[in-house]
């Protein structure tokens, strides 16, 4: 019964003593050639100019929740669509009340302008 379990040890081993012998190689190869250009810290190919505790406008928030939201509702309606036909007019009206308060939050987001960039 152990024996199964001998190809998944191996391959873990296999895989875990490679990603070492490369991360070595890359370390002990690799150019050290440190320059302040390099040693600077930056954020998205520019210097940082801000404290990192700068206020975000509510709308950033507001997109991002309405992406958590919409990216769960494919989590809901693939199974829903796939037992369409046993769950009835009580599957049918449950998600019509589920893609209902869905508009209605992407009513809200649209109203408080988070939509438009500026």
């Amino acid at each position: 019964m152990l024996g199964e379990y001998l190809p998944i040890l191996l391959f873990l081993f296999v895989s875990t003593g490679l990603g070492v012998v490369l991360l070595v190689l890359g370390w002990a190869l690799g150019p050290k050639r440190p320059t302040s250009e390099k040693l600077s810290p930056y954020e998205c190919g520019f210097e940082a100019f801000e404290d990192a505790r700068m206020q975000f406008d509510v709308r950033y928030y507001l997109i991002a929740i309405q992406f958590i939201i919409f990216d769960l509702e494919i989590a809901f309606v693939f199974p829903w669509a796939v037992n369409f036909r046993q769950l009835g007019i009580v599957g049918l009206t449950e998600m019509g009340i589920f893609i209902g308060l869905l508009v209605l939050g992407f009513i809200y987001v649209w109203k408080k302008g988070a939509l438009e960039w500026e």
